[in-house]
């Protein structure tokens, strides 16, 4: 495997553009013995111990921050519980998105059980197109939309089960997703990753008492299913922030 790109790093913090199948760190329920872990590979990368400081699931790719030290992570890893932590993710959906802007705020099942939990998610509608290609036997024509996320909460899968209630799939996603939305980009597009992307991240630094805002780009096939779409790869500084 290629080292990890580093997006950002100082002496107290370093982010990296995780690769979607890559695990943040190891755990009990996950028994593949050939899975990679962020924390095991940017330790031996650059021979230091990390600690993560959020998660990202494995078939989402996209900035993931590690703290250096223990004090490193006391000091910041609070602050994701709040809105002090800005996070925005890219994401390629079924269907076209009807606003421009909104909010999808609905309760969410604790860790997929019935306990229901708050969950707001907010969205931009960036782009949309329609090819002349059926993925469905009810259309002859298939569209979807870029869409710009920010999550308010931080619940399970939940970018991806919000955008699901209103069958505005997240591509690639074989968990909460499309089952023939996903063949027909395998299909068509050659596309068997998640088209979710963790793309922006902005944290106010507790040792420099400064803003840090990071952008990671979206990988070669999340940017190879864009330019067939027809659309660009968004600047961060012209999307509108909340």
């Amino acid at each position: 495997m290629e080292p990890l790109e580093i997006l950002y790093e100082d002496e107290h913090y370093i982010a990296i553009n995780k690769p979607a199948g890559v695990l943040v760190h190891k755990t009990p329920l996950e028994r593949d013995p050939e899975a990679l872990f962020a924390v095991q590979l940017l330790r031996d990368q650059i021979g230091l111990k990390v600690n993560p400081l959020h998660r990202l699931d494995r078939p989402t790719s996209g900035i993931l921050l590690f703290a250096k030290s223990s004090d490193a992570t006391a000091r910041l890893q609070p602050d994701f519980a709040t809105q002090d932590i800005q996070k925005y993710y890219l994401a390629v959906v079924r269907g076209y998105i009807p606003e421009p802007h909104g909010f999808i705020d609905s309760p969410l099942a604790k860790d997929l059980t019935q306990d229901l939990q708050p969950a707001k998610t907010e969205f931009w509608h960036l782009d949309q197109a329609e090819i002349p290609f059926a993925s469905s036997p009810r259309y002859a024509s298939s569209r979807y939309s870029l869409v710009k996320i920010y999550p308010h909460t931080g619940r399970m899968h939940q970018i991806r089960r919000h955008f699901a209630r209103f069958r505005h799939y997240v591509i690639g996603d074989t968990t909460h997703g499309d089952n023939k939305q996903n063949t027909f980009f395998r299909r068509h597009f050659r596309c068997d990753s998640l088209l979710l992307h963790a793309w922006s991240m902005s944290f106010y630094h507790p040792y420099q008492k400064s803003k840090v805002t990071v952008l990671a780009t979206p990988p070669p096939y999340f940017r190879a299913v864009l330019v067939q779409l027809g659309w660009k790869i968004p600047e961060a500084d012209t999307v509108p922030n909340t």
